[in-house]
C-alpha cells in the first residue's frame, strides 16, 4: 500500500509545474494580443486622443508649438454656425437612412416571394454594395455632371427639362444628389438584412390572416412588421451612425459646398484643419461631433439590450 501511494504521489505533477505551465500561456497569450493592441493604439487610440486633446489648446499647423487654452475653442465652435452645421448634418443623414431603407425594405419583400430569376436578382443588387465608396462617387458624379452627364441627357430626351442642371453646384439641388449617391450605394446592405429577418416570418401566419380577409397591406402591418421591427431598429439605427460620421461621398461630390449647403461634421472638420490650419478649432468641434454620436451609439446598445431581451 505504501509503495503504490507514493508511485501515485510521483505522478502528480509538482505546483510549482502547473504555476510555471499556466504562466506560460498567459505569456503566449500576451504575445498573441501584443501586435493587434499595438496597432490599435498606434493607429486609433493615440490619433483619437491627440486629435480630442488639441481641442483645449491654440494650435495650427502653420507654425509649432501650442498654448492652453481651456473650453474657449468649444465654446467659439458653439457660437460659430454649430447649430446650422448640425442641422444640415441631420437633414444629409435622415435622408440617406430613410432612401435606402424604403428601397431596401420594398426589394426585400419583393425577393422573399419565389418567382423566376429570384436568385439572380438577389445577387444582382448587392453590386452597389461591393463598389468602394470613392468609386461611387465618381460614377455619380458622371451622372450629375452638367455638360456630359446621363441624368440631363436623359431629361432632355424626355423634354422634361430645356437646358443641363448643374445638379451639384446647385443649392436647390445638391444636397439631393448627393442622398441619391449615397442611397445608391447603401440599400443592398438594408435589403440583405431585411429579407433575412423577412425569412423568419412564419408562412403559416400569412395562410392564417389571408383565411381571415387580410389584404396584403393589412397583413403587412399585422403580420410581418412585428416580426421584423427589431432587426429594422437595428438596421435603421446603424445606418444612422454611420451617416453621421459619413465622409467620402460628399468630399467627392461638393466638398462640402455650394456655398456650405452640404457642409457636414465631417468635412467641416477636415477643412478647418487642412484648409484653415486651425487644428485646435477642429480639435473642438471633432469633440463635439464625438459627444453626439456616443449619444447615438448608447441608443444603439440599450435598443439592441432590449431587444436581446
Amino acid at each position: 500500500m505504501t509503495t503504490t501511494t507514493i508511485g501515485r504521489r510521483q505522478k502528480k505533477p509538482h505546483s510549482s509545474n502547473v504555476r510555471a505551465a499556466r504562466l506560460s500561456e498567459v505569456r503566449f497569450i500576451v504575445l498573441l494580443l501584443l501586435p493587434g493592441t499595438a496597432l490599435l493604439v498606434g493607429v486609433v487610440l493615440y490619433p483619437l486622443l491627440r486629435s480630442l486633446a488639441s481641442a483645449f489648446f491654440a494650435e495650427s499647423l502653420l507654425y509649432p508649438g501650442a498654448t492652453w487654452v481651456g473650453l474657449q475653442n468649444v465654446i467659439d465652435v458653439l457660437q460659430d454656425g454649430f447649430a446650422e452645421l448640425l442641422s444640415q448634418t441631420l437633414i444629409f443623414t435622415i435622408g440617406a437612412t430613410i432612401v435606402p431603407f424604403i428601397v431596401g425594405l420594398a426589394l426585400a419583400l419583393v425577393l422573399n416571394e419565389q418567382f423566376r430569376g429570384q436568385r439572380f436578382l438577389r445577387g444582382a443588387f448587392l453590386i452597389p454594395w461591393l463598389i468602394p465608396g470613392v468609386v461611387v462617387s465618381f460614377l455619380w458624379m458622371w451622372i450629375f455632371d452638367a455638360n456630359y452627364g446621363v441624368l440631363n441627357g436623359v431629361l432632355m430626351q424626355l423634354h422634361l427639362i430645356d437646358t443641363p442642371i448643374a445638379w451639384l453646384f446647385n443649392t436647390d439641388t445638391a444636397r439631393g444628389a448627393l442622398i441619391i449617391a449615397k442611397s445608391w450605394n447603401s440599400f443592398p446592405w438594408v435589403m440583405v438584412m431585411l429579407l433575412a429577418a423577412l425569412q423568419t416570418v412564419p408562412g403559416e401566419l400569412h395562410e392564417a390572416a389571408a383565411m381571415d380577409g387580410a389584404g396584403p397591406i393589412r397583413r403587412f402591418f399585422a403580420v410581418t412588421w412585428p416580426h421584423i421591427a427589431g432587426v429594422a431598429g437595428l438596421v435603421i439605427l446603424l445606418e444612422f451612425i454611420w451617416n453621421f460620421q459619413h465622409f467620402d461621398t460628399i468630399f467627392v461630390l461638393t466638398g462640402g459646398g455650394p456655398a456650405g449647403t452640404t457642409q457636414t461634421f465631417a468635412t467641416e472638420v477636415y477643412d478647418t484643419a487642412f484648409k484653415g490650419y486651425d487644428l485646435g478649432h477642429a480639435g473642438a468641434l471633432g469633440l463635439l461631433w464625438m459627444g453626439l454620436l456616443l449619444i447615438l451609439v448608447v441608443v444603439y446598445v440599450r435598443f439592441s439590450e432590449r431587444g436581446e431581451k
